[in-house]
C-alpha cells in the first residue's frame, strides 16, 4: 500500500467525531490529488446538500442545496452510482449557479459516489481542479482506481458515522422529551394561570429580557425554565444564579469569570455564567438583592451583549437571553435608592407577574393531586387521595408559602401516613389552626372558637419540649423567612445577626430558596 494510502487510512480510522471525520476524509483526498477545492454531498429529501467543503470561499458552498430536479454532476453520480470526470465550462451537467459568487471557478471536476456496504449510494465527493486546463488532477488509470478504492473505504466509514450521528441526535431528542415529562409541570386552569400561560407563549417567541415577579414560592424558576424550553434557545444552556445566595464579591466572579492572577487565589482562568450560557438563557433569581455596583455591569450585558472578566484587558461578546425574578417591589427599591431605575426598565421589557395560590384557588385540587402522584412515584409509595372534607379545608387555607408550602405539606403527608386516604384529621396543626380565606369558605373549614393555640401533644404537632435544638432552630428560621417573604437580609436583621451568619445557619440546616 502506498504511503499516501496509509496516511489516508490513519486519518480516517483514528477519528471518532463525525464533523472532523468528514473534513479529514475530504482533505486527505484533495491532498492526494494536489488540489485545494472539494466538497462532500449527501441525499436529503428533494435535494442534495453539501455537508463539507474545503478551499477558498468554502463557507459559501457548505450547506448549499441543489434541487434533485436540476441537472448537476453530483446528482448524476449519485443516480448512476459511478465516477465521472467533467470539464466545468463544457459539461452540461455542471450546476454553475453554485459558483456564481466564487472568485475562482472550477476547470476540471472528479466526482466519486459514496456507497454503503449494501450497495446503496447516499452521496458524492467532488475533487475540484481550479488550475488552467485542469492540469493538477492525476487522471492516470491506476491512480484513479486507487482513489476509487480509498473513496469506497472512506464512504463506508463516513456513512456509518453519519448514521450514528443521526441516531445520537434522535436519542438526544428523545432524552429531552423524557426530561421534559419528568420535570415539574405548570399545572392549572384558572383565569390567572391561563393568563400566565398566554404570556409564556408570547414571550417565548422573542429574545427580550423577562422580569418575573411574585411572592415567594409561586414557582418563578419553574416558569423561567418553561420559558427557555419553549424558546428558540431550548437546545442551549439554562443557567441559574440566586443573587442573594452568595456575597457580592463572589457573585461578580461567578457571573463574569476572571483571568488567572486577577486576585489572590486566581491560579487559572474561570469562565463566568454569562459566557458559559452563550447561546442559551441566564436566570438571575432575587435580582432585587443585587448590589448597586454590580447592577451597572448587568446593565452593560443587556445593552452591549458583552462581558469583561475580572482582570481581563478586553471584553467578550456573549449571546444570552436574560430572565430575572424578584419578590421585592423594585419600584419601591428605586425610590429608596437601592435599585437602578435604568436597569429596571431594561429588565422589565416583558413583565410576568405570578399570582399567589389564594388568587387561583380552583387550581389547588389539581396541584395537590399532581404533587401526590409525582412525589408518591418518587418515594415508591401507594397512591393517596384527599377526602372531600380535607380538600375543602385545603381550599380554604391561606397558603402564605404558596406552591412551596403545598409541596412540603404533600411530602409530609406521604412520609407520615400509611393509608390511601387523607382526611381532615390527618392534616398538620399548622393547617388546621390557620385562619381560612376565600369567599366560599365552608363553615366546617373554620377552627372551633375554643381551639387551643398552644402546641398539642399529638402526632401532628409534637410538644415544644419533644423537639431537638436543631428542629427548633429550623422552625424559627423558616418562620422568619416566611414572615420576611424569604428576604434573607431582612430575616437576619430580625434575628439580630449579620447576614453571613444567618446564611451559614440556613445552609447547615439544609434550608435554601426554591
Amino acid at each position: 500500500m502506498q504511503p499516501q494510502a496509509l496516511d489516508f487510512h490513519k486519518a480516517l480510522f483514528e477519528e471518532l467525531d463525525t464533523k472532523r471525520l468528514q473534513h479529514k476524509f475530504l482533505s486527505a483526498l484533495l491532498e492526494m490529488q494536489h488540489v485545494e477545492r472539494g466538497s462532500l454531498w449527501i441525499e436529503d429529501g428533494p435535494s442534495y446538500q453539501c455537508i463539507e467543503a474545503v478551499g477558498a470561499q468554502s463557507a459559501d458552498i457548505k450547506g448549499y442545496r441543489i434541487p434533485r430536479a436540476t441537472p448537476s454532476i453530483v446528482g448524476w453520480v449519485i443516480e448512476n452510482g459511478r465516477m465521472t470526470i467533467a470539464e466545468a465550462h463544457k459539461d452540461k451537467r455542471h450546476f454553475r449557479d453554485i459558483e456564481a459568487g466564487l472568485d475562482v471557478k472550477s476547470t476540471l471536476i472528479l466526482c466519486y459516489p459514496l456507497i454503503l456496504r449494501d450497495g446503496r449510494v447516499y452521496g458524492a465527493v467532488e475533487i475540484i481542479d481550479t488550475a488552467h486546463g485542469g492540469s493538477r488532477l492525476n487522471l492516470q488509470k491506476d491512480y484513479l482506481e486507487l482513489m476509487e478504492d480509498l473513496v469506497a473505504i472512506g464512504a463506508i466509514a463516513l456513512g456509518n458515522a453519519l448514521a450514528f450521528a443521526d441516531k445520537r441526535a434522535e436519542n438526544e431528542h428523545l432524552r429531552r422529551l423524557i426530561k421534559d415529562l419528568r420535570e415539574d409541570a405548570l399545572i392549572g386552569q384558572s383565569e390567572a394561570f391561563l393568563a400566565v400561560q398566554k404570556s409564556l407563549c408570547d414571550y417565548a417567541r422573542t429574545d427580550f429580557p423577562v422580569l418575573i415577579t411574585g411572592e415567594s414560592g409561586t414557582g418563578k424558576e419553574l416558569v423561567a425554565r418553561e420559558l427557555h424550553r419553549r424558546s428558540a434557545r431550548r437546545d442551549g444552556p439554562f443557567l441559574v444564579q440566586n443573587v442573594s445566595a452568595i456575597p457580592d464579591t463572589l457573585l461578580e466572579s461567578e457571573l463574569f469569570g476572571y483571568k488567572k492572577g486577577a486576585f489572590t487565589g486566581a491560579d487559572k482562568d474561570k469562565t463566568g455564567l454569562f459566557e458559559a450560557a452563550s447561546g442559551g438563557t441566564v436566570f438571575l433569581d432575587e435580582i432585587g438583592d443585587m448590589a448597586l455596583p454590580l447592577q451597572s455591569r448587568i446593565l452593560r450585558v443587556i445593552q452591549q451583549n458583552e462581558i469583561k472578566p475580572l482582570g481581563a484587558a478586553t471584553s467578550k461578546q456573549v449571546d444570552v437571553r436574560l430572565i430575572s425574578a424578584t419578590n421585592r417591589d423594585l419600584r419601591q427599591a428605586i425610590a429608596s435608592g437601592g435599585f437602578r431605575e435604568d436597569l429596571f426598565y431594561r429588565l422589565n421589557v416583558l413583565p410576568l407577574s405570578l399570582p399567589p395560590l389564594r388568587q387561583r384557588r380552583e387550581d389547588i385540587p389539581l396541584l395537590l393531586n399532581y404533587f401526590l402522584r409525582r412525589d408518591g412515584e418518587r418515594l415508591g409509595v401507594a397512591p393517596k387521595k384527599f377526602t372531600s372534607k380535607a380538600l375543602r379545608r385545603l381550599m380554604a387555607h391561606p397558603w402564605k408559602g404558596n406552591i412551596r408550602e403545598m409541596e412540603n405539606l404533600v411530602r409530609y403527608l406521604l412520609a407520615t401516613l400509611d393509608g390511601e386516604t387523607i382526611d381532615e384529621a390527618d392534616l398538620p396543626t399548622a393547617i388546621l389552626d390557620a385562619a381560612p380565606e376565600g369567599p366560599d369558605v365552608p363553615a366546617s373549614a373554620s377552627p372551633p372558637a375554643n381551639r387551643e393555640t398552644t402546641p398539642r401533644d399529638d402526632a401532628s404537632r409534637p410538644a415544644l419540649c419533644d423537639q431537638t435544638w436543631e428542629e427548633l432552630e429550623r422552625s424559627y428560621v423558616l418562620a422568619l423567612l416566611d414572615k420576611c417573604k424569604w428576604n434573607i437580609t431582612q430575616a437576619a436583621t430580625k434575628a439580630g445577626v449579620n447576614r453571613s451568619t444567618f446564611d451559614s445557619r440556613m445552609k447547615k440546616l439544609g434550608i435554601r430558596k426554591g
